[in-house]
């Protein structure tokens, strides 16, 4: 198959294009709408919506499909990433009219273009019609993750840093330091190590990050402990996008402190709950568990094998 942008089939009347940066918050509010209407909420920010259209791994020309209703209203839209994950998001008041299998479609051909053999894709547990739609495809799930809170409307306790190590909020130029360290960390677990570009779009230079609230531990001159957290705008909740201490300092209590100096600094802001994101392949839930989180609901990561003869 050439390297060219392919339309996905679409019912009579809708047409397709590929995204720009100009469109995120389009996309946006797309996700939105879905998001309200299979968790309640709105969660997905518009930032997080850019960064992924900026992920230098990501060839919008290619990568991406826009789908417009006949009233040019946007319906749908979907993008792979190196292959090998992939998003579909059809809006709820266009979902019945065959734009998800369409889209499905789309982006396992842009898989096989790229010559992966693998996709995945998560979706909230939630979302029966999500869940229908990839398993009757052959797609099963592999990985959970949960979305976690603590209540933070009484001050939380902060336990004394362990022998030898400091802790102070994030400062400018602590950026590649963070980088090593939590990259060093997901080594253990993620399919692939992020460029310091794609991991600061997500994290660093993202509009609601919050070095105030995100805490970091040293031992010495060496960071070997650190919490980044975002504030989620027109939300009363704090929100932690990642947690990472390195190997060699582990079990000795860096993780809950750093956790803890996060929650209070939301609760001085104001704020009432803390949440954060972990997936079973991290084997992190105990641990956050043990700092007073609780589940509040999963989505799973569906994959499948790809035929590449399609």
């Amino acid at each position: 198959m050439p390297d060219t942008h392919q339309p996905p089939r679409l019912p009579s009347a809708h047409r397709s294009r590929p995204a720009t940066a100009a469109d995120a918050r389009a996309i946006h509010q797309l996700v939105a709408a879905r998001e309200r209407a299979v968790i309640g909420h709105p969660e997905t920010g518009l930032d997080a919506i850019a960064a992924d259209l900026a992920l230098p791994a990501v060839d919008l020309a290619l990568d991406t499909v826009l789908v417009h209703d006949p009233a040019g209203e946007l319906a749908g839209w979907a993008w792979v990433h190196g292959g090998r994950r992939s998003t579909v998001d059809v809006h709820p008041a266009h979902q019945g009219r065959g734009l998800g299998g369409a889209l499905l479609d789309w982006v396992e051909a842009r898989a096989r273009q790229l010559g992966s053999a693998r996709l995945a894709q998560t979706v909230p547990d939630g979302d029966r019609a999500a869940v229908g739609l990839l398993r009757s495809r052959g797609y099963d799930p592999f990985v959970t993750q949960w979305l976690l809170e603590i209540g933070i409307a009484a001050e939380p306790v902060v336990p004394a840093p362990p022998d030898g190590i400091t802790v102070r909020p994030f400062r400018p130029g602590d950026e590649r330091s963070a980088y090593q360290l939590t990259e060093d960390a997901f080594d253990e677990w993620q399919m692939r190590r992020k460029s310091y570009e794609e991991w600061a779009l997500h994290t660093v230079e993202r509009t609601t990050f919050a070095p105030a609230v995100s805490p970091v531990a040293f031992a010495g001159d060496q960071m070997v402990g650190a919490v980044l957290a975002l504030d989620v705008p027109g939300s009363d909740e704090g929100y932690v996008e990642r947690v990472a201490v390195r190997r060699d300092h582990r079990d000795r209590g860096i993780a809950r402190l750093l956790l803890r100096t996060s929650f209070r600094g939301f609760h001085l802001r104001g704020q009432q709950t803390c949440t954060l994101w972990t997936h079973s392949k991290t084997g992190a839930l105990s641990l956050y568990e043990r700092v007073g989180m609780t589940v509040r609901r999963s989505s799973s990561v569906y994959g499948r094998e790809l035929d590449p003869d399609r």
